[in-house]
C-alpha cells in the first residue's frame, strides 16, 4: 500500500478523535405527544351573550330598537282611532295593548318624557295620557262634507284621500254613503287621489269650442302674481274679488323732518338776587381798605 495514503489515513483518524460529537437519545412516543399538547394554548369559552329573541328585547341602548318600539305604538294608536276608539291611554295601557311590557326602564322613560311628548302624531292629555292626533278633526260624513265645503269656499282646493282615511273613523263606509257629494281627482304627479266637494249648483253646459280654448291655455309655469299682471294689462278686473284675500298692511307715514332747536343752557336764574360777582379788583380794594 502506498505509504502516503497510510499517512493521510492516520491523520484523518486523529482529527476524528479530536472532534467532539453529541449522540441523540431515543425518546418514547408518549413524551413527544405530551410536549405537543403543552404547546397548544387552551382558549377559555367566550363570555359574550348570545343574541336571540329574548336578549334582543333587553338591549335598551339600541336606537334602532327604541324607534322600533315607538313606530309600533304610533301605528297601534292610528289603528285604534280608525276603528273609533278615541279615548286616551296611559303608558302602561299602551304597552299592554302592543305586547311590549318587557321593555327596559330607560326606553319607557324615553317614551313617556320625550318621544311621545314631541311626536306630531300623538296628543298628550293631562300630561300622562296619550291619544292619536289626526290631520283633520272629523268624526263622521257630515263633518267630512263640512270640511270639503270650507275648502271649496275659501279656494283652498281639495283634500288628500290618505289624510281622510287616517283622520275619519270607518272611512270607507262614510265615503260610500257620501259618494254623490264628493268628486275624486287623481293627481298626475304622484297618482294620489284628491277629494273635492261636488257643488251641484255649478253644474252647467259649456260650449265645446270654449272648452278647447280653455284647455289650450297653459298656466303651469305662471304663479298668481303673473296671472294678475296679465289680466290687469288686458283690462280684466273681474277676478280681483275672488280667491284668498291677502291682508294689506297700512303704510306708515313718515314724520316731517323738523329742525331740532337747541336750547341755550340756563344759568342759576332763581339765585340771581343772592349771587354776587367777585372780581380781582374788588378783592384787592377790600384788602387795601382793611
Amino acid at each position: 500500500m502506498d505509504p502516503a495514503l497510510l499517512r493521510e489515513r492516520e491523520a484523518f483518524k486523529k482529527r476524528a478523535i479530536a472532534t467532539p460529537t453529541v449522540e441523540k437519545k431515543s425518546r418514547p412516543e408518549g413524551s413527544s405527544q405530551q410536549r405537543d399538547d403543552g404547546k397548544k394554548k387552551v382558549r377559555p369559552p367566550s363570555s359574550g351573550p348570545k343574541l336571540d329573541s329574548t336578549t334582543y328585547k333587553t338591549m335598551t341602548g339600541s336606537s334602532q330598537y327604541r324607534f322600533g318600539v315607538l313606530a309600533k305604538i304610533v301605528k297601534h294608536m292610528r289603528t285604534r282611532h280608525q276603528d273609533g276608539d278615541d279615548h286616551p291611554l296611559t303608558m302602561e295601557e299602551i304597552l299592554d295593548e302592543t305586547n311590549q311590557l318587557d321593555i327596559g326602564s330607560g326606553v319607557k322613560n324615553w317614551l313617556q318624557t320625550e318621544a311621545l311628548m314631541n311626536n306630531p302624531k300623538i296628543d298628550v292629555i293631562d300630561g300622562n295620557r296619550f291619544s292619536f292626533k289626526p290631520v283633520y278633526r272629523i268624526r263622521d260624513g257630515k263633518s267630512l262634507l263640512k270640511l270639503l265645503k270650507q275648502q271649496d269656499l275659501k279656494g283652498l282646493g281639495g283634500v288628500l284621500l290618505e289624510d281622510i282615511q287616517e283622520s275619519l273613523p270607518h272611512c270607507e263606509k262614510a265615503l260610500k254613503n257620501r259618494a254623490s257629494e264628493i268628486v275624486y281627482i287623481t293627481r298626475p304627479i304622484d297618482k294620489k287621489k284628491i277629494l273635492f266637494y261636488n257643488d251641484k249648483t255649478a253644474n252647467f253646459v259649456i260650449d265645446e269650442e270654449f272648452q278647447k280654448f280653455w284647455r289650450a291655455v297653459t298656466v303651469d309655469a305662471m304663479d298668481d302674481a303673473k296671472i294678475d299682471d296679465y289680466l290687469e294689462k288686458q283690462g280684466i278686473r273681474s277676478m280681483q274679488d275672488h280667491g284668498i284675500k291677502k291682508p294689506v298692511l297700512p303704510k306708515r307715514k313718515k314724520p316731517p323732518n323738523k329742525k331740532r332747536q337747541f336750547k341755550k343752557p340756563r344759568d342759576n336764574e332763581h339765585l340771581a338776587d343772592v349771587l354776587e360777582t367777585y372780581e380781582d379788583n374788588t378783592l384787592t380794594q377790600k384788602g387795601a381798605s382793611a
